[in-house]
């Protein structure tokens, strides 16, 4: 089975040497058509010199608790059984107990300023009490954390030098091309500098981070590469190796390097304000699929769904549930990740003006952006609990029944909620397929309120009637709203 694992900060031990093969092909044009030969360079020296100096190896170190399973497995009733117990005592002391033990773990980084800030991944040094960088002369200095990100797994380091340090400039991932060149250099295995050479494989992978926007490439990326830079073929730092695709925990030839377009702008925040500071809408959204786009009257399927507008810079501005996000700050928005990012990189308090689809038509609403991270969270109502024997009716796969007050309180709901409670959903149902599960809370069909059976009943009639195939439904489970297009088509 295939895992993504981090690529990087790998446990120090004994060095294992591993041999590789690389292999080219060669391709020629007929004497007919003339064809263009893309072939590798002959060469990538140049560029490993130009850059090797700025690129570091990262150890840390972290007291950890002893595991209670360190030591020889001996099966019980065994002759030795008694043995190793006294042994296990003796070394542990009172009780058995081992005592805590210093680890230490290997990563890779690079130096983007002269003044020796370092930029790595936040899960080289996550927890380390002690790091330490090695430069590729052999020197090495005490390194102090400046800030970190888990969201986009970065980190910015900072050494004092008394001199000068080389170091390495960004360059703009978003024109990197699938089968452009790129060169991969770290401390893999703890075999200290290496260079490895591939291609883009892909452009804009996401493993799991709301910001997430990875190359992919074929350059061979393993444990303590992580932290070290994706070279261009001038020598720009176009990305940061993060993680490996690998059933092994070895390359296989798929690495993830998050792009320097985000990993730049993360770094710039660390640097100057110690932690990140990103814009915020101030709304719940997801995809705008085709039975969602269908179930809305909508040409396309692009944008964000507006799923909730809690308390925040949406809400002031006027936005609410059912709008669609179809362009933000002069840009079109495609899907809910790019929205995500747009606004990540905003300015706060930046009057922006955002562009969304409601009833049919077009509105232009400005926005005064927050700070995300200032952003607390909301409450969030519990999921319903079967209340004692309501009425319950049966639409679309579902057995409903209407939240009265009296409902409410039996299933732990804040005494205001309005909706129809999902009891039972049929298993072979679409409603099954898409998610739907008791507890759920049906709020509105159509984007109209519905607080009895024969509301959404009548919801359904007038999607038949419009002529469409689905019917959205806004449903909340433990607070967290989303749209789901359900099929009205009689079968």
């Amino acid at each position: 089975m295939s895992l993504i694992t981090k690529s990087a900060a790998r446990p120090k031990t004994a060095r294992n040497l591993v041999a590789a093969a690389l292999l080219g092909a060669a391709v020629a044009a007929t004497p007919v058509v003339p064809a263009l030969a893309f072939t590798a360079p002959e060469s990538f020296a140049d560029l490993a010199k130009q850059v090797s100096p700025a690129v570091v190896d990262i150890t840390t170190s972290a007291v950890v608790a002893a595991s209670t399973e360190d030591g020889p497995m001996v099966p019980e009733g065994s002759p030795f059984e008694e043995f190793f117990k006294d042994f296990q005592d003796r070394q542990g002391g009172e009780g058995g107990q081992q005592a805590p033990r210093r680890s230490e773990a290997l990563g890779s980084g690079f130096v983007v300023s002269e003044d020796g800030f370092i930029v790595t991944n936040n899960h080289v040094i996550e927890g380390a009490d002690e790091i330490q960088i090695e430069f590729f002369n052999g020197n090495k200095m005490d390194a102090k954390v400046v800030g970190t990100d888990p969201k986009t797994d970065i980190a910015l380091l900072k050494v004092d030098s008394k001199e000068p340090l080389p170091f390495v400039k960004f360059g703009d991932s978003d024109l990197m091309q699938v089968g452009d060149w790129v060169v991969a250099m770290g401390n893999p295995l703890g075999q200290g500098f290496s260079v490895s050479a591939g291609i883009v494989s892909a452009r804009n992978r996401a493993l799991s981070g709301t910001y997430d926007d990875y190359i992919q490439t074929d350059a061979a990326i393993n444990r303590g590469n992580s932290g070290g830079p994706l070279f261009n073929s001038d020598g720009q730092v176009i990305g940061v190796n993060t993680a490996i695709l690998s059933p092994n925990g070895g390359s296989i030839g798929i690495g993830f390097s998050m792009a320097s377009n985000v990993v730049s702008k993360v770094v710039d925040q660390l640097k100057e304000y110690g932690e990140t500071r990103r814009g915020w809408l101030g709304v719940r959204i997801q995809d705008v699929t085709p039975d969602v786009a269908d179930a809305m009257g909508l040409a396309d399927a692009k944008g964000a769904l507006v799923t909730d507008v809690p308390d925040g810079p949406a809400k002031d501005a006027g936005m609410k549930s059912g709008d669609v996000i179809v362009r933000f700050d002069g840009v079109d928005v495609k899907d809910t990740r790019e929205l995500v990012r747009k606004v990540a990189d905003t300015d706060i308090g930046k009057a922006t003006e955002v562009v969304v689809l409601r009833d049919g038509k077009s509105e232009t609403l400005s926005i005064k952006l927050g700070r995300r991270e200032d952003a607390e969270s909301e409450p969030v109502p519990a999921s319903a609990k079967s209340p004692a024997k309501p009425e319950v009716q049966e639409l679309l796969g579902l057995k409903v029944v209407e939240v009265t007050p009296d409902a409410a309180e039996k299933m732990n709901l804040p005494a205001d909620t309005k909706g129809l409670a999902v009891m039972e959903v049929d298993p072979a149902s679409e409603a099954y397929t898409k998610g739907l599960r008791a507890g759920d809370i049906i709020t509105e069909a159509g984007q109209q309120p519905v607080t009895t059976v024969s509301d959404l009943e009548d919801r359904v009639t007038e999607a038949r009637d419009a002529g469409r195939k689905s019917l959205l439904l806004l449903v909340r489970r433990e607070g967290d709203p989303r749209f789901v297009a359900l099929s009205v088509e009689k079968s």
